[in-house]
């Protein structure tokens, strides 16, 4: 009786451990596809952050500009008024 006592043990021990092999099979190649899956929705929400960034900052280097020329023409327009109150003053100063 003892010698099939042993024979189920072993047979059982041998059938868990072949489950145990093919559970962490499983488990390994669930992983690893939910490991791409969120490995590719995150780079997908990368690339598109960084294009969202770069429209963003094409934007402001686009208003930086607007800025930048509508200055100039501010200090142009600033520079021909004072230029044209000293001649202004200077014909004053001449006709007196």
């Amino acid at each position: 009786m003892g010698y099939v006592l042993r024979v189920r043990l072993a047979s059982f021990f041998a059938g868990a451990a072949v489950a145990s092999v093919a559970g962490l099979y499983t488990l390994n190649n669930d992983y690893t596809a939910a490991h791409q899956s969120i490995s590719h929705k995150v780079n997908s929400l990368h690339d598109s952050l960084n294009a969202r960034i770069s429209a963003l900052e094409k934007l402001k280097e686009a208003e930086a500009t607007k800025q930048a020329d509508a200055a100039k023409e501010v200090q142009a327009t600033n520079q021909v008024e004072a230029t044209n109150q000293v001649e202004a003053t200077n014909q004053a100063e001449a006709a007196e």
